[in-house]
């Protein structure tokens, strides 16, 4: 996709030049300009308002294998052999045997020396004359192991033997043909467990590897918690480098976690809980989310989600379960052990380091206390018989305890005040791309006083979704121009769900796509980006005259760079005709500066286009200098587009606000 400007009329007037369906190209000029508009900005200082700093964000939920298989770089699945439930013998998926019956017997047993997590797993080796790889297990991660040549990766294995035993681990091809790294264990004869770590450097690249654990004589060994980490992860905390690459492109102000759905669980039972994801490792005893069904080591745990939030400078939002699941609830008569379960997680993230939960926190290597100030009682619990009785207990509770902690309810108060105290409510939606596009003015008639709207989950679904299209994403852009006009009662905001392992497609579409070595941004994820200076900028009034203003969409914000302040114009054409636009600014208090100024534009051939791992660049934004950028201008806006303007300001103007 390529670009180019042209100079048009008595005044400027900006083309792109735009690659369509059939790869033919043709200019803005070659357009057939079906409608025009005209566009006017007030820059003055008394019309303008600061957006909130927190406004734009992400959600992450452990859905789609986010986290398991996704930004968790663990390699291995169901490491610790827990997945089959606690009874014995149990299903040891995706494990898998090498060798067959008459020369290995794998089972389980509930001998291992964790305790909160008993199950290990057993081995014993019955041939005399092994094959010459040996027999044994592997374990193929998820869809494959991503396996590159010259990188190191970390096992670290539990192990027993009554016998000291020779073993082989291994990273090799699906198959086990091709052998990538490869290196001998010798597991010592005795009745303790012992801990094995072992530094395996590939000879190859594979993307779909598996890891092997072999023996070539008789004799038996226990194998627990067995865990394979590339040494190159971020910040060499745990996180996928390339994926958590495109969360910090995004700047996001705040990150809300771990669901969702994920928190509530089907059932209680199977509900997130912060206790069982925090302290070393091997201790966690996992769990199955039985609403997005499939199991969870809990490697990603509450820690590391305060972790991911430091990381990448964002607020972290903590959304835990108040006793409440798909199908079951906890009386409020009898929700107090879980008031203070959640206390006790607030003092995990906040306390010093002599508290009792700080210490545990400083014990794992963070000693300063996490900033959380923003917790959500619930997840679109609102209707459920024991919400406000449960929301009320939570609420007082950490008032009392945290009283700058904002806290966020589940009930909507965007048409009519709550019935219960909120520092802010959350606003969901998912539906079709004309009725998002047309829920842009939804927050303009909500009363200025009270509450605070999270809108913490937003997408286009359903058939003009697609995996994630263009016609999705200008919807999206257009209902975030009208959260931008609305900040003063809408305080945060995040797309859902953020990313898809596309080996498990649950719920499409989503902002990012990966598999075990590969990612790319849908539209959705590229639309995001036009809005990632939003956060903390300045807000203008604007106008739109036109006949066809029923399909545009826009928004005006002042934000600042390193070097300048840049007006930036965001115009959404959700129509299928190319509009000519004259923009016009007011009120600026200084001239703009052609040299910085840049238009960008996200669009392409056919409405429905989707980027792909074949094709990841199909729709992305393309940006041109203006060098003619001046206060009056002309512009060509495709159809089907979305276009911003960052107009630099002169430092004059820079300076006057400093």
């Amino acid at each position: 996709m390529g670009s180019k400007e042209t100079p048009c009329r008595a005044r400027t007037t900006l083309c792109f030049l735009l690659l369509f369906c059939v790869s033919c190209k043709c200019s803005a000029s070659e357009f057939e300009i079906t409608q025009v508009a005209s566009l006017g900005v007030d820059a003055s200082p008394r019309l303008s308002r600061k957006i909130p700093d927190t406004l734009f964000g992400i959600f992450f939920e452990e859905i789609n294998h986010a986290g398991a298989g996704g930004i968790w770089a663990e390699l291995v699945s169901n490491r610790g052999f827990e997945a089959g439930g606690p009874h014995t013998p149990s299903n040891i998926e995706p494990w898998s045997i090498i060798g067959d019956d008459s020369s290995v017997f794998v089972g389980t047993d509930r001998t291992s020396c964790f305790r909160r997590n008993k199950v290990a797993l057993r081995m014993e080796v019955l041939c005399d004359n092994c094959p010459v790889g040996g027999v044994g297990i592997y374990n193929p991660g998820f869809w494959g192991m991503n396996i590159e040549d010259g990188k190191t990766y970390n096992l670290v294995m539990h192990a027993k033997s009554p016998e000291t035993i020779e073993m082989t681990v291994s990273l090799t091809s699906s198959g086990g043909l091709q052998v990538l790294a490869s290196a001998a264990i010798r597991v010592p004869g005795g009745s303790n467990w012992i801990k094995l770590d072992q530094k395996l450097v590939a000879q190859g690249t594979n993307r779909t590897s598996r890891l092997q654990i072999t023996a070539k004589t008789k004799g038996v060994v226990w194998l627990d918690q067995v865990s394979l980490m590339p040494s190159d992860t971020y910040k060499g905390h745990g996180f996928r480098t390339e994926l958590i690459s495109m969360l910090l492109d995004l700047k996001p102000r705040f990150l809300r976690f771990p669901g969702g759905c994920f928190v509530e669980g089907s059932w209680l039972r199977n509900a997130f809980r912060w206790r069982d994801s925090i302290g070393p490792w091997e201790e966690r005893p996992g769990h199955y989310g039985d609403v997005w069904n499939y199991w969870t080591d809990d490697g990603l745990g509450y820690y590391e989600f305060l972790q991911l939030s430091e990381d990448l400078g964002a607020a972290p939002v903590w959304v835990f379960n108040n006793g409440i699941s798909h199908h079951d609830e906890v009386d409020t008569t009898a929700i107090a052990p879980f008031v203070k379960d959640i206390l006790d997680s607030l003092e995990f993230a906040r306390g010093s380091a002599e508290s009792t939960w700080g210490s545990v926190r400083a014990a794992m290597g963070h000693p300063e206390p996490f900033p959380v100030k923003y917790v959500a009682i619930g997840n679109e619990d609102c209707g459920k018989e024991n919400y406000r009785g449960n929301y009320l207990k939570f609420y007082n509770a950490i008032r009392e305890a945290y009283p700058d902690i904002q806290m966020i309810s589940n009930c909507d108060g965007s048409s009519g005040p709550l019935d219960h105290p909120a520092d802010l409510y959350d606003f969901h939606v998912y539906t079709g791309s004309r009725a998002l596009f047309s829920m842009k003015n939804t927050f303009d008639n909500t009363s200025r006083s009270g509450p605070k709207a999270f809108v913490s989950e937003y997408a286009v679904t359903g058939n003009d979704a697609g995996r994630g299209s263009l016609l999705a994403s200008l919807a999206e852009a257009a209902f975030l121009t009208g959260l931008e006009k609305n900040s003063d009662v809408v305080h945060m905001a995040s797309y859902a769900p953020l990313f898809i392992n596309d080996n498990d497609r649950t719920w499409n579409p989503d902002a990012i796509v990966f598999n075990s070595w590969q990612q790319y941004g849908t539209p959705s994820y590229w639309m995001q980006k036009f809005f990632r200076e939003s956060s903390g900028a300045t807000i203008h009034p604007i106008t739109i005259s036109s006949s066809y203003s029923d399909s545009l969409a826009a928004s005006a914000i002042t934000w600042h760079d390193d070097e300048n302040s840049i007006l930036r114009v965001k115009i959404v054409n959700f129509g299928p005709d190319a509009v000519s636009l004259t923009f016009s600014a007011t009120g600026l208090q200084g001239s703009i500066n052609a040299l910085g100024s840049t238009a960008t534009v996200l669009t392409s051939g056919c409405v429905m286009d989707e980027n792909s791992f074949a094709n990841p660049n199909k729709v992305v934004p393309v940006m041109i200098e203006l060098r003619n950028a001046a206060e009056e201008m002309e512009v060509t806006l495709p159809p089907h587009s979305l276009s911003a303007f960052d107009l630099a300001l002169a430092q004059s103007r820079l300076v006057a606000e400093m």
